[in-house]
């Protein structure tokens, strides 16, 4: 299977990328900027694709998405890029996803980093700053992204889209004293974007370390869903 992982310098998407090529998968791994690439240097000498690109700018998402668009078909995407504070919340934990799912053609299979944050997030759009100007709710974005989600499992059931809470983990941004298993916090994600298990072959899920979970109550509510969807639309001028 080919996969792009994005977010994969470090952390859950660089585990994620060497796990998926370690099994024998055709991989995409993704940097925000060249600097950041040249640390991917040991994935690419093992046949890893990449693409470079700032997600909090939505141009350069859309140039990503363009770039993948002409080389070989995807068939699933780990959308693990993500920021825990500052201006670029918004842009790079809901923009992007949004944007990447809108516009990449063919992969079957999307798997949405969550958080256990999410069920401290507000279900309201009301003076959501997505472009970024100022500072966005970590907590809001994940419970966004959560949604987004559910709303692509149930308005697309031909493709499997689910989320995944990895749990508080030690990377950069959960820090050393992170109690939850690193190793765990990224199976979950490679399992869902490539198994043929049945488990696996479902949408609309909300996981933890294999385990369906349940989300925040505004995740199912359609209505929430469809204000979530309208709104992301018309900002970015791109419907799903």
């Amino acid at each position: 299977m080919r996969i792009l992982v994005t977010g994969s310098a470090d952390g859950l998407g660089r585990a994620a990328a060497d796990a998926l090529l370690s099994a024998g998968h055709n991989v995409v791994v993704h940097a925000r900027n060249e600097d950041r690439a040249a640390v991917l240097d040991s994935l690419a000498d093992r046949g890893a694709d990449l693409v470079v690109g700032d997600f909090s700018d939505r141009e350069a998402v859309r140039r990503i998405a363009a770039e993948l668009n002409v080389r070989d078909p995807l068939d699933a995407v780990i959308h693990n890029a993500g920021v825990w504070s500052g201006q670029a919340v918004m842009p790079v934990n809901i923009i992007a996803p949004y944007l990447l799912t809108a516009l990449l053609h063919g992969p079957q299979r999307h798997v949405y980093v969550s958080s256990g944050s999410h069920f401290a997030g507000r279900p309201s759009l009301a003076g959501v700053d997505w472009q970024g100007r100022t500072a966005g709710s970590y907590s809001d974005s994940k419970l966004f992204v959560t949604t987004l989600a559910a709303a692509l499992a149930r308005l697309h059931p031909e493709l499997l889209s689910n989320a995944v809470d990895p749990g508080w983990v030690p990377t950069k941004m959960g820090g050393p004293g992170a109690p939850d298993d690193l190793d765990l916090g990224h199976q979950t994600q490679e399992w869902l974007a490539t198994s043929d298990q049945a488990k696996a072959l479902t949408g609309g899920g909300y996981w933890y370390h294999r385990k369906r979970q349940q989300p925040h109550s505004a995740v199912n509510d359609h209505a929430f869903q469809d204000q979530l969807l309208q709104a992301l639309a018309e900002e970015t001028g791109t419907p799903l």
